[in-house]
């Protein structure tokens, strides 16, 4: 399975997630990243918030997000009015959600490990609340 892949499909798990929480649905959204508008991965809300989500999956010990994601997301919500945020999954470990004040600035891009979710992140769960 290629890296796209795993992200979509990492993606839509977080989708499924949302939408059979009750009161909240979410849509993938289509050529984020490569397009030349900002656009989070995800968009999901419910009659109360709007969360612009960037998502990430790794394998990994820590995962590396390019600036430019990070800023693109930040556009998106400034003028679409939602909440942004980082949603990372390590392999074998439930989702995390960290703010962009959250990320780890390294010069070049933000590094998010898994010491970092575990002391700065929140849970699915508690996104949802």
């Amino acid at each position: 399975m290629s890296l796209k892949s795993k992200g979509i499909n990492a993606e839509r798990e977080l989708i499924h997630k949302f939408c059979t929480q009750g009161d909240w649905y979410a849509c993938r959204v289509a050529g984020s990243g490569s397009m030349k508008y900002p656009s989070p991965d995800i968009i999901a809300g419910n009659l109360l918030r709007k969360l612009a989500i960037e998502c990430k999956r790794t394998s990994g010990e820590s995962k590396y997000v390019p600036k430019e994601d990070i800023e693109q997301l930040k556009e998106f919500c400034r003028v679409f009015g939602a909440e942004p945020w980082l949603a990372v999954r390590f392999d074998s470990s439930p989702w995390y959600f960290l703010t962009l004040e959250d990320l780890k600035d390294t010069g070049s891009c933000y590094a998010v490990t898994k010491e970092l979710v575990k002391t700065r992140g929140i849970l699915f769960e508690e996104v949802v609340r």
